[in-house]
């Protein structure tokens, strides 16, 4: 498995956020619409697994799989845009600007709702026979989740948002983290790798993914939720968009940058100190 340095990994992630600014609308919009319905396609598997297994470990254990699947299959979500198309702008990559990165998350936050919801009405159906009859034990665990992640939250007022936000932020330090480690490789099995510990850690710990959610809260409102789109959005997803933004940028994407794109000088040795020796030839 080949291994890309620090350095190179940083250019690498400056390369992918110029590329994204840069890319067609129709192409954005194509796979961000891909990738929200994989992802939500992965957290429907998943909490069917954690529902009829009894074992939420195992439903986290697998969930990364479709995280994997959008990320090889070129697709992007909102979570990881928001972490290398600042780095492009901050680098002053050529047609990279402000309003550009802007347009960028615009896109990919109506392409990812988009799969996100079309997979909600899908698996509502799947759940309740074409809407004939009551949702099943899978389709009621949704419905308890989106009451647990808004009315929740708000029971305990500023300090739910609170809680609610800094939940958001965990989530993309790991899923960006997850972005970061798959361009540490070069080959299949080593992106996997990569990828896979932090996004199981993510899920596992119930962190707030904006997308992920942009499926569980419209499936767990066709699916009777005893809570609202207005709760959807002012307990969630408002307040997650804005804790992705904040963990992914701050705990991966500048820190990265930071130290490995624009490294700090060496010091100088004190007078007298031996300088390290030069590594051997192989």
């Amino acid at each position: 498995m080949s291994y890309v340095k620090p350095a190179d990994l940083v250019t690498r992630m400056i390369d992918a956020g110029q590329a994204k600014v840069l890319m067609s609308t129709r192409d954005t919009l194509i796979r961000a619409f891909m990738a929200g319905a994989i992802l939500a396609l992965a957290a429907a598997f998943a909490v069917t697994v954690s529902t009829r297994t009894e074992s939420p470990l195992l439903g986290a254990l697998l969930f990364p799989v479709g995280f994997c699947l959008l990320y090889l299959l070129g697709f992007d979500l909102l979570t990881g845009v928001f972490t290398l198309v600042p780095l492009a702008w901050l680098d002053r990559r050529a047609g990279v600007t402000l309003a550009g990165m802007l347009r960028n998350w615009g896109l990919v936050f109506v392409g990812n709702l988009a799969g996100a919801v079309l997979v909600a009405l899908l698996m509502a159906v799947y759940f309740t026979n074409g809407f004939t009859t009551a949702p099943d034990a899978v389709g009621e665990a949704i419905g308890h989740i989106g009451e647990g992640r808004t009315l929740g939250y708000a029971e305990h007022g500023a300090a739910g948002m609170l809680t609610l936000f800094v939940r958001a932020v965990l989530c993309n330090w790991m899923v960006s983290t997850g972005v970061a480690a798959a361009m540490m490789s070069d080959s299949v099995t080593g992106k996997v790798l990569g990828m896979w510990m932090p996004i199981m850690l993510f899920f596992y710990m119930g962190f707030e993914h904006s997308i992920v959610n942009m499926y569980l809260f419209p499936s767990g409102l066709m699916m009777g939720g005893a809570f609202t789109i207005g709760d959807y959005l002012v307990w969630n997803e408002i307040p997650t968009l804005l804790g992705n933004i904040v963990g992914g940028l701050s705990f991966v994407g500048l820190t990265m940058y930071a130290t490995h794109g624009r490294t700090g000088p060496l010091r100088t040795p004190a007078a007298g100190v031996p300088l390290p020796a030069a590594p051997a030839a192989r």
